[in-house]
């Protein structure tokens, strides 16, 4: 017996000389507390709607870093008291709860439980920190040491920081911030009884008893939190029961649907807006839910079974607030809104019209409306029927193919392919004679964006989803600004296809786009009816909205001033609800050049000179033909031989002394002219 005790002795010595060893070998090799706060979490991104709700949040949502002395105190007892009850007496390593689990372990043994309530918080921190949650007998007695070295080398109050901001919560939250930002809305600096209650009694299963999985079970946990603290003296009874986890207000969940469409197309923009990597950042954006919930529920209601739909909305300034690339986004997350390239049928005509009224073609200019042949290309009008003499308002509002076909010529495919490119068409675009018909491919953002700017009068709009970047301390990192420099057509370009889309609406395809307000849009419909396209815009808001199906096969009865449509006026009756009627600024205050043509544009009284022919030779003028004076005041002078064009006549118009030599030889004179001749002024 005494040699066994002499064994058992120094073999304790041993292993205490070993573990020290052990643990001091740990503390010189651990990080200081600085490098363990900024140890790699990942970046928590919170999206938030234009109200200013939390749309969606993305990442580890690591919350921002609380001080010990920014934790609220019932936080820090409720954790203690529910996971480490006697933290502020062990040494980081708990022999009572391990004698507990050892017990534990033995009784259950050859059941697969394993072993439960051996780990400290202390060991939890190097677990989250240092290790992983493999389990295993080497595993543990390294958290262990690990856990003695970091008591020796740290305050219990640094411990419990670095516990509650990185501890698991459930739900994407790490930290005691993150998880009640996630979970009620708010910092983790005002956290009540009930709040912290729940948030510490997520620790033992984040999916079990998080809030967002099953309220009922979190409400339950957080009781027994609350009794725990009671027993432990934390908190009094009449304390717990004025908590009542059950009535905290939880956090709403955002929806995952068609707004996951918006912000897969606006987040990654954030690469080119900050630098900030690490810190968690609010994400203010320009998406309105209620726009969005009709946009989508707009498309579900009129899309042609089989086929897919998609949906933009643009304010006045290019701020995004609906965005739809399909019908559901958990079955296909394809954008069909921003990626997708679709022809545009006769929607591609704004462009066309555009370039013509820029030439100078007004809404009421006379056009004919006969068979057109371009280089073997003989466009046919829907209608199958040509109807001679009309205006271009006519000719645009029943979208007849031969018109624009004959302004194509008239005013060059080029520079209708330039003015796609001027008002942001990013696609190529091809110049052949039926490109006025919509053969080139594009998306419908750029379309949408397109109509936004004629309905800006010409000013350029670009597409913005994301208004301003902050961090979790509200310090802003990004500000958009709207930039209003590029106009793109002089504004009575913009006022005559203005009134061209609302005629359009009120007479022509687009009829079916009606909402009982000023409205301008276009149809458009591709051959064989593969694609039905309506754009248009009312009251600051401007909508594109494309039907088809995803293989291009042709779909029955799809036409652009049909379901396109009726899908634009359902969403834009909502859209524009709570904005005032605004009518349309279609008076066109034409240019100069286009009001006076060149024949009368220097019709007028001479100013006290001489008129002369084509070659530049002098010419009688009759009286009263260029003078407002009337014709029997003036003399009538004698008729006279033709004016020789000597040094003497120079001298005359000149008003100086002839200074011209008797014997100058003196040119042939110039022949007599017409007054029936267009005089030029000298």
């Amino acid at each position: 017996m005494k040699r066994l005790f002499q064994i058992t002795l120094f073999g304790g010595i041993a292993g205490v000389v070993a573990l020290v060893v052990a643990v001091a070998v740990a503390m010189s090799s651990l990080p200081s507390y600085e490098a363990m706060k900024s140890s790699p979490n990942g970046q928590m991104i919170r999206v938030h709607a234009s109200d200013g709700s939390v749309i969606v949040s993305l990442g580890p949502s690591f919350g921002k870093w609380l001080p010990y002395d920014q934790i609220p105190k019932i936080m820090v007892d409720a954790m203690v008291s529910v996971e480490d009850k006697r933290y502020y007496m062990h040494p980081g390593v708990d022999p009572i709860g391990m004698t507990r689990a050892a017990w534990f372990a033995v009784e259950h043994r050859g059941t697969g439980r394993r072993m439960q309530g051996a780990s400290t918080i202390t060991q939890q921190v190097a677990r989250n920190i240092f290790l992983n949650n493999s389990y295993s007998f080497g595993r543990k007695l390294r958290e262990m040491v690990l856990a003695l070295a970091l008591e020796w080398k740290f305050s219990k109050q640094q411990i419990l920081e670095l516990y509650l901001n990185k501890v698991y919560f459930g739900g994407g939250a790490y930290g005691v911030d993150a998880a009640s930002r996630k979970f009620f809305g708010h910092p983790g600096t005002e956290l009540s009884l009930g709040e912290a209650a729940i948030i510490a009694g997520l620790v033992k299963a984040p999916s079990r008893y998080s809030p967002t999985a099953d309220a009922e079970a979190a409400v339950g946990r957080a009781g027994v939190v609350l009794d725990v603290m009671v027993e432990n003296g934390t908190i009094t009874s009449a304390q717990a029961a004025e908590a009542r986890p059950e009535d905290v207000s939880m956090a709403p969940e955002a929806p995952q649907n068609s707004v996951r469409y918006f912000t897969d197309w606006a987040l990654p923009q954030l690469d080119m807006m900050v630098d900030e990597q690490t810190e968690p950042l609010d994400v203010w954006t320009t998406i309105d839910l209620r726009m969005q919930r009709a946009a989508a529920n707009a498309l579900k209601a009129n899309v042609p079974a089989g086929s897919q739909g998609a949906l933009v909305a643009l304010d006045r300034d290019g701020a995004v607030r609906a965005m739809v690339g399909g019908l559901d986004y958990v079955t296909s997350n394809y954008n069909r809104a921003t990626q997708a390239v679709r022809q545009p049928g006769s929607a591609f005509k704004l462009f066309v019209y555009l370039a013509a009224l820029e030439a100078g073609f007004t809404p009421d200019t006379a056009v004919v409306d006969e068979p057109v042949d371009i280089n073997g290309w003989q466009p046919r009008n829907s209608s199958r029927n040509y109807n001679g003499q009309i205006d271009v308002r006519t000719a645009f509002a029943y979208s007849i193919n031969t018109i624009a076909a004959k302004m194509g010529v008239d005013v060059g495919f080029p520079a209708i392919a330039d003015m796609a490119r001027r008002f942001g068409i990013t696609t190529p675009i091809n110049t052949h004679p039926s490109m006025v018909l919509g053969t080139s491919d594009v998306r419908l953002l750029d379309m949408t964006r397109a109509f936004a700017s004629v309905s800006r009068k010409g000013v350029a709009v670009v597409p913005y989803g994301i208004t301003k970047v902050t961090t979790a301390d509200g310090d802003v990192l990004y500000e958009h600004e709207d930039d209003t420099s590029r106009v793109l057509v002089a504004p009575w370009v913009a006022a005559g296809m203005t009134d061209l889309l609302q005629t359009a609406v009120n007479t022509g395809t687009g009829r079916a786009a009606q909402i009982g307000r000023p409205v301008a849009g276009k149809t458009g419909t591709t051959s064989s009816n593969k694609d039905g396209w309506f754009l248009g815009f009312s009251s600051g808001v401007t909508t594109g909205v494309w039907m088809g199906r995803d293989d291009a096969r042709r779909v029955g009865g799809l036409q652009g001033g049909r379901a396109p449509a009726q899908a634009f006026a359902q969403f834009m009756r909502v859209a524009v609800a709570r904005r005032p009627v605004e009518e349309f600024d279609t008076q066109l205050t034409l240019p100069e050049w286009q009001l006076e043509p060149d024949d009368e544009a220097y019709f007028g009284p001479p100013d006290n000179g001489m008129y002369v022919d084509e070659n530049g030779m002098p010419l009688e003028t009759e009286p009263g033909t260029h003078t407002d004076e009337p014709a029997e005041e003036e003399p009538v002078p004698a008729p006279s031989a033709p004016q020789r064009l000597d040094q003497r006549w120079i001298d005359e118009v000149l008003g100086r002394e002839n200074r011209s030599a008797p014997n100058r030889t003196q040119p042939q004179t110039a022949p007599g002219s017409s007054s029936a001749q267009r005089p030029a002024q000298q």
